[in-house]
């Protein structure tokens, strides 16, 4: 692969020798900078008896404590920033869907880091300074409108910075401005193919190329409905607000798997029960370090993200080690009758069946001590308004390979197409109706 298709050939193709050095000398770095200016950090390496010059080794790492999103809360707002607030030129937080945000902030140093960082793996992607990139990613505190924002700005394409929903004018701003790179859920991909439907246009008169998606776990049979209903190739990344926002990784045009920025982050696979570390290949839960953030650095934080690494280079010349796609969430998979299920197992499942339509919902209820599990899920209209004898066949087809993958058994609810909510940023997938 050329140079010009590699953003950083200096880091992306590094010898995993000197990566494992330039790693360890930027550990010891973030481990003084976090013991000498957060207390939180303070507080931990006392409580083990371990101060930064004990990790001599990348296998020291292991020895260190966990950073977790309670830990983030507890010291709302700037507790773990690392340098005085004067220093910070942004601020961004989580959507604190479940009590307060966690509260991120970055130099401006930071801010250059995580430009390159994102055009990284926008570059892998495809993106060039010919693109015109539309970003449908709601702008505000959210962290992945901006850093693919800036990412886009730092390759030197062309920026629309649409934001979120108005679908309609999406389609009208890709047809007259010529998009040929877009950037926002996966969900939201599907949604905008819907609607290219209903208004009768086909996407081949567009100019789009390329799209990146990101903020929800999806499935390769999502990737291939979006691939061929909007023409484009589709590509996935990762990152989380509180480690940096988009940029932790990204996959190539070869998408065998995202290539983490290991310069910049150390990841890990960890027993989400236990926490003790995982030998490479092995499934479990993602644990990062950060290793060049001066405001907000994070220290084995706890992602909660399933997946597991894959450590032998890419065809495209990176030697960067890459994660798969995540499973979901230790910490929001749905535990059924005893059984752990992931909604991108059922996802995987309804795609591979012809007459089902990309778009579930999940609807877990409690009668008494019994859990039960219902899947509604959008079919074609021959489907539906089928022979009952043909439904019902049909329907416990789905019900058989269900259960055949999860080993639980489920009801399935066939509806009419578009029934299901339609949303215009991440999906809502599950319905917990067990709290209620």
């Amino acid at each position: 692969m050329s140079v010009s298709t590699i953003w950083d050939q200096q880091h992306e193709c590094m010898p995993r020798e000197e990566l494992e050095q330039l790693q360890l000398e930027r550990l010891q770095a973030t481990l003084n900078r976090a013991y000498k200016n957060v207390r939180c950090y303070q507080n931990k390496f006392n409580q083990i008896g371990l101060v930064p010059e004990d990790v001599t080794s990348l296998a020291d790492l292991a020895r260190l404590p966990f950073t977790t999103k309670e830990d983030l809360r507890l010291n709302y707002p700037y507790g773990m920033f690392a340098v005085p607030l004067r220093e910070v030129v942004r601020i961004h937080s989580s959507s604190g869907t479940t009590g307060k945000p966690t509260v991120v902030g970055y130099t401006k140093h930071d801010l250059k880091t995580w430009s390159n960082l994102v055009a990284r793996f926008m570059t892998a992607a495809g993106v060039t300074p010919d693109d015109v990139v539309q970003i449908a990613f709601g702008y505000g505190l959210f962290t992945g409108a901006f850093g693919l924002h800036y990412g886009s700005e730092a390759i030197g394409a062309a920026v629309i910075p649409m934001g979120g929903g108005n679908t309609e004018k999406q389609i009208m701003i890709m047809q007259d401005y010529k998009t040929t790179a877009l950037v926002g859920t996966p969900s939201y991909a599907l949604t905008l193919a819907d609607r290219l439907e209903k208004m009768g246009i086909d996407p081949k008169s567009l100019a789009l190329k390329v799209g990146l998606f990101g903020g929800e776990p999806w499935s390769e049979g999502m990737r291939t409905e979006i691939e061929q209903r909007l023409q484009i190739s589709a590509t996935d990344n990762y990152g989380l607000s509180e480690v940096i926002g988009p940029g932790v990784a990204g996959e190539c045009r070869y998408k065998c798997g995202m290539h983490i920025a290991e310069d910049a982050f150390i990841a890990e696979i960890i027993d989400p029960e236990t926490g003790a570390v995982l030998p490479p290949g092995s499934v479990g839960e993602l644990v990062l370090t950060s290793l060049t953030k001066e405001a907000f650095p994070m220290i084995r934080y706890r992602t909660r993200d399933i997946t597991s690494l894959v450590y032998e280079p890419c065809k495209c010349g990176r030697t960067l080690v890459r994660m798969k796609k995540t499973m979901g969430r230790s910490d929001d998979m749905l535990i059924i009758k005893g059984v752990n299920v992931f909604p991108s197992q059922i996802e995987e499942v309804l795609f591979a069946i012809e007459g089902c339509k990309p778009h579930y919902q999940l609807i877990i209820q409690r009668t008494g001590s019994i859990d039960s599990l219902e899947i509604d899920i959008e079919v074609t209209e021959n489907i539906f308004f089928d022979e009952m004898k043909k439904q019902r066949a049909f329907l416990e087809s789905v019900e058989r390979k269900i259960h055949s993958m999860l080993g639980v058994g489920v009801t399935v609810k066939l509806v009419e197409p578009n029934s299901i909510p339609r949303h215009e940023g991440k999906a809502q997938r599950v319905i917990d109706k067990r709290s209620l």
